[in-house]
């Protein structure tokens, strides 16, 4: 692993056992991310995307293979590895700037330098006048952000993004692809996303890996190259390269299968 890769995944396989006996999940996945780099994941549902997730999360360990997040091996969760899910899940009786302060609270890291740059994040961001607001009353779209300032928050190395903006009407959720994107690219993080929207992966990422139905494996690796003035997503959606990773990427999923 060079010390510009800040996730590899070397031939990793996980088989889950329950009562009903044994799943394979994922099957010989290798693949590495380098530092700033935003990595979209698609496949088939319940092909295992966010297995790969819990896997660099440490949240599971690979039945196979090996997982290295910033040069080390994975061995349980850490503040290098920040999580953003499918809900907010703030916590209503909580104001906004207390739902940003819970990561750090959970690792025993709020202090005045730790509350100031949460406070800033607030403030850069366009939340800092909703501060001591509750969640009820921001919008879906400015909770989703206040989710993503909380995780930034700890200041983690690399962002795993599992489906962020599908709890969204579409309209939100182009406008959150486009701010979440900004402000991950512009705090230098190191990013990966599961989604199930071919557009919302080939805007978004510097390269979309395309998984297999289950078991998961590699079946390809799109470097995205779009010729547009701006780099935002929305601006990339109109790239006229655009049409044809979205057309190469819907055969690949087999998802008439």
């Amino acid at each position: 692993m060079s010390k510009n890769e800040m996730v590899s995944l070397k031939n990793v396989s996980l088989k889950y056992h329950s009562l009903e006996g044994e799943t394979h999940a994922i099957n010989n996945i290798s693949f590495s991310v380098n530092q700033g780099e935003f990595i979209g994941i698609v496949g088939p549902s319940g092909c295992g995307k966010t297995t790969i997730l819990s896997l660099i999360a440490g949240l599971i360990k690979p039945t196979k293979g090996q997982v290295l997040v910033d040069n080390k091996s994975v061995e349980g969760t850490s503040t290098d590895v920040g999580y953003m899910l499918q809900q907010d899940y703030l916590f209503e009786w909580r104001t906004i700037m207390q739902n940003v302060l819970l990561g750090l609270e959970i690792h025993n890291k709020v202090n005045q330098f730790t509350k100031a740059k949460a406070e800033k994040l607030l403030e850069i961001y366009g939340l800092g006048d909703f501060k001591n607001h509750y969640p009820n009353q921001l919008s879906g779209g400015m909770r989703q952000r206040v989710a993503l300032i909380r995780t930034l928050a700890i200041d983690p190395k690399i962002l795993l993004l599992d489906e962020p903006f599908s709890a969204l009407d579409y309209q939100t959720r182009l406008a959150m692809s486009d701010e979440v994107s900004t402000i991950i690219r512009k705090e230098g993080k190191t990013a990966l996303l599961v989604t199930h929207d071919i557009s919302e992966a080939i805007s978004m990422s510097d390269r979309v890996i395309v998984l297999s139905k289950r078991p998961a494996t590699i079946k390809t690796i799109h470097h995205i190259q779009l010729t547009t003035e701006k780099g935002n997503p929305i601006s990339r959606r109109q790239a006229p390269e655009f049409r044809e990773y979205f057309n190469a990427i819907w055969k690949e999923l087999d998802v008439h299968v």
